[in-house]
């Protein structure tokens, strides 16, 4: 800039610059003329005493009960305060942070519901490539918190953790549908995508250093692009379907095939029955006719005889019977009176002896 003299210098007319000790006095005395009753140097020195007080007591601050205090000394870590009244030493020397590290975090990815949507606001976030080659629109939420002890590292090494939060859900997510399949994701998988899920973004934040922790991850909604969603709610229902179609053959199976069990173990038994009683009456006549047969070796004639009655007897024993006389002189046909068929005269009754007789 040029200067507005002749003499080639900054200060006016002449290049020497004014004295220095007379410009504080000059300015000493008119603050003096400003104290109450003309202090002077006293003053100046009460006033000085007064800033050191009030810079002293700037090192107090307030952590508030979901916060924790950090202090950092020329900017360098140094330690952290609980919440309440606490004090570091005033700026510059110590300075102090006070992140909401106490309060639980929620990370929407898929949909944003400040614009008063529901699933489908961020289609780039949302649609997921599964790992058999169908597409899914996938809404999650992450609940995070600031991992306890560690409020040096969430505030240190990422520059911005809830960005790094939501990539990093984003990434696992997309993970963890590539390597499941359509119909696991839409319909009981939901349990294990969320934990496979909450257990890698832990992983990955804590080999990044960040100083934070997943407590829960949340499917919202998970369903098939709204291009094809009519056709997939059609192979749904032949699903469902086939389903149903395949659990009434079992009911009809579950049902048939006892019964069926049932009548071929009844079969089995009554022939085992039956086999029993056969060889059982085999082995009685066999052992009968052997001890016939003995007899028969020692008496002959009365073993034959008695064989020849027994067997009429047998035989003749359930017959009817009608006596005809063929004589000349007989009527033929000769009354036969049935006495078994007669009904049997009462029997007197035999008197009763008293207990005292």
């Amino acid at each position: 800039m040029p200067w507005d003299n002749q003499s080639g210098g900054p200060w006016g007319s002449g290049s020497k610059p004014p004295d220095l000790e007379e410009f504080l006095r000059r300015s000493q005395g008119m603050l003096g003329g400003f104290l109450p009753g003309n202090l002077g140097g006293r003053g100046i020195a009460l006033i000085a005493l007064a800033a050191i007080a009030l810079w002293g007591f700037s090192g107090f601050f307030r952590v508030e009960p979901d916060e924790l205090g950090v202090v950092l000394r020329f900017g360098k870590f140094v330690r952290e305060v609980q919440p309440g009244l606490n004090y570091h030493l005033p700026y510059p020397i110590e300075t102090a942070l006070t992140p909401q590290a106490l309060r639980v975090n929620k990370i929407d990815i898929g949909f944003d519901p400040r614009r008063g949507s529901t699933m489908r606001d961020v289609p780039e976030e949302s649609l997921m490539l599964t790992g058999d080659e169908n597409i899914v629109d996938v809404n999650f939420s992450v609940l995070w918190r600031i991992k306890p002890n560690r409020v040096g590292d969430y505030l240190f090494n990422v520059q911005s953790p809830e960005s790094t939060v939501k990539a990093v859900g984003e990434s696992v997510m997309r993970a963890v549908i590539g390597r499941s399949n359509t119909q696991g994701i839409l319909t009981g998988a939901r349990q294990t995508i969320e934990t496979a899920v909450q257990e890698m973004m832990q992983k990955t934040l804590d080999n990044y250093g960040a100083g934070v922790v997943v407590q829960q991850v949340q499917l919202q909604r998970v369903d098939p692009p709204t291009q094809v969603i009519d056709a997939f709610r059609d192979v749904q229902a032949a699903r469902s379907d086939m389903e149903r179609a395949q659990n009434e053959a079992q009911t009809y199976a579950n049902k048939i095939v006892p019964e069926a069990r049932g009548r071929a173990a009844k079969i089995l038994q009554d022939a085992e029955a039956y086999r029993e009683q056969t060889v059982a009456e085999a082995k009685g006549q066999a052992s009968r006719f052997s001890q016939v047969y003995e007899q028969y070796k020692k008496a002959p004639d009365v073993t034959r005889q008695r064989i020849y009655l027994e067997t009429m007897e047998r035989v003749l024993g359930g017959t009817d019977k009608t006596i005809i006389d063929t004589g000349q002189s007989s009527p033929g046909v000769v009354p036969y009176l049935p006495l078994p068929s007669l009904p049997r005269s009462p029997q007197p009754q035999q008197p009763t002896t008293g207990a005292n007789q």
